[in-house]
């Protein structure tokens, strides 16, 4: 799987957690917290796609990441 595969796994899930997002057309400079997502929203996402993805990533190694392009490319060097 390579980082686009894990950034459309991502935007997928970012789209069931905060419906309003069903439209937005996602870059990989977005944030999920400039798009609205709360902190439990993007809790929820990152669980969701690890789940998806089947890895066990601290939530803490992925802290770092400022939008959702470095968020991709976290979990693909980590998987």
């Amino acid at each position: 799987m390579n980082q686009q595969d894990i950034l459309d796994v991502i935007v997928n899930h970012a789209r069931e957690v905060v419906p309003e997002l069903e439209t937005h057309d996602f870059q990989p400079t977005d944030s999920l917290r400039a798009l609205g997502a709360n902190s439990v929203d993007r809790a929820d996402i990152i669980m969701m796609t690890l789940e998806s993805l089947s890895l066990s990533i601290p939530l803490n190694e992925l802290a770092s990441a400022a939008n959702i392009g470095e968020l991709a490319g976290l979990i693909h060097a980590k998987a």
